[in-house]
Formats: C-alpha cells, sequence, structure tokens
C-alpha cells in the first residue's frame, strides 16, 4: 500500500538527551557524591606532620630542677694558696674613693656685747615724730630757717618745735596752706605748737625768718628730739 506512511522512530544521542533535563541533573549529583566521598577517604588519609625543628626563639628551654646532691657535686673553683703571714690582696691600683670627713663642729653664735639688747630694757623705737633742719634762703642781714615735721606714726599727730639761735631776733614763723599755731618767744629762741595735726605718714613745714643770727642753731628739737640737719 503505497499510500500509508511509517511512524518516526524515536531519536537517540543528543538530541534524546536535550529533551530530557533531569537526565543531565541525576548525572551532575552522582559526580558530587562520589568527589566528596573521594575527598573524605584523602582527608582520613592524611596524618600529622611532626615538629622536629627548634623551639621559637625567645622562648625559655625547659630546665631540670636542681637537687642538693647537684650542688654538693658541683666542683668548686680552686683559690690560690695563701702563704702564712700574708693577707690576700686584689691586684692593681686601690679604688679611689674619697675619705670621708665630718664637718667642723660649728658652737653657737654669740652677737657681740654692743649688739645685744640688754635683759629687761625694750629695743629704743624711732621716735613717731621727727624734725629735720635746713636754710631755705639767704640774704644780707638775716636768713629764712625751716624745721621739716615728719609723722612716722599711724595715727595723726600735734607737734611742737622749740628752735635756739645766738644773737639776733626773730622776724616770723608760719606754716603754709594750714591754720597758724602759737608761737611763744623767749631770750635767743622761740617754741612752735602746731595750729593742726600733721597727718599720718605726712609732714609738714614750719618756716621762720630771723636777723642778724647764725645760720646754724645751738639746738632744735620735735616733740623733745633733737633735729637732724644741723
Amino acid at each position: 500500500m503505497s499510500g500509508m506512511r511509517r511512524a518516526p522512530r524515536p531519536s537517540h544521542g543528543p538530541a534524546a538527551i536535550a529533551s530530557s533535563p533531569w537526565i543531565v541533573v541525576c548525572a551532575g549529583l552522582v559526580v558530587m557524591v562520589v568527589l566528596l566521598f573521594v575527598a573524605l577517604g584523602a582527608y582520613r588519609g592524611r596524618s600529622p606532620a611532626v615538629d622536629d625543628g627548634p623551639p621559637p626563639a625567645g622562648l625559655p628551654l625547659p630546665q631540670a630542677p636542681v637537687t642538693p646532691s647537684d650542688l654538693s657535686s658541683t666542683p668548686l673553683p680552686e683559690r690560690a694558696p695563701v702563704l702564712p703571714g700574708l693577707s690576700p690582696r686584689a691586684s692593681g691600683p686601690p679604688p679611689s674613693t674619697p675619705a670621708m670627713s665630718r664637718p667642723p663642729a660649728v658652737g653657737p653664735t654669740v652677737a657681740p656685747t654692743s649688739l645685744r639688747p640688754s635683759a629687761g630694757v625694750p629695743p629704743q623705737q624711732p621716735p613717731a615724730v621727727s624734725g629735720r633742719y635746713r636754710v631755705v634762703q639767704s640774704f644780707d642781714g638775716g636768713f629764712i630757717g625751716e624745721v621739716l615735721i615728719v609723722n612716722a606714726s599711724g595715727v595723726d599727730r600735734g607737734w611742737t618745735v622749740r628752735f635756739e639761735f645766738a644773737g639776733g631776733r626773730l622776724v616770723t614763723t608760719w606754716v603754709e596752706g594750714v591754720p597758724q599755731g602759737t608761737v611763744r618767744q623767749f631770750d635767743g629762741g622761740f617754741t612752735y605748737v602746731s595750729g593742726v595735726d600733721v597727718p599720718a605718714g605726712g609732714s609738714v613745714a614750719l618756716r621762720f625768718h630771723l636777723e642778724r643770727a647764725s645760720t646754724t642753731p645751738r639746738g632744735c628739737t620735735v616733740d623733745g628730739v633733737r633735729c637732724g640737719g644741723f
């Protein structure tokens, strides 16, 4: 019968594999299982390596304990024989050790008799108010003098000046810029009592005009203390 056709036969080879992908997957799993068993067998067959090399540098080596018997059996170094009457000593120059010396004994310091205060006598204190004399101006027939009063205390203080001169006469006395004090004349001099106190730590100048008198006074005091400057 020429009009009948034959059914196509199933193809073998790459075309069959491509049409059935599960075959490839199963083959891959089988290969992976085989490789895994091979790797496990190779790992179990290896043995740990023994390190016979020297220990790392810097680590202390173990030492055997030392017993008293080892110490007694250890020979001691031989000493040089000592001759009778001679003592062993090291050769070479002796060490230069500085000799220790005692400091000289120092006794108590005694102040001179003139500088030591007398027993029972308090030290002399400087005056609270003092004065200093000077010549302000000289001219034919007389001069103008001055006594500068200084208050070294911590409070305001009044003051009295006593001035003595040889010959001549007193013309006038005054303190500039303040109320005037009281003047009392006597033969060959005068006293002046302040009108206002000199402030603490301050000063005031008493001036006077003398005629036919020496510029060097016979005496000058402030509150009984001798003036300086002559």
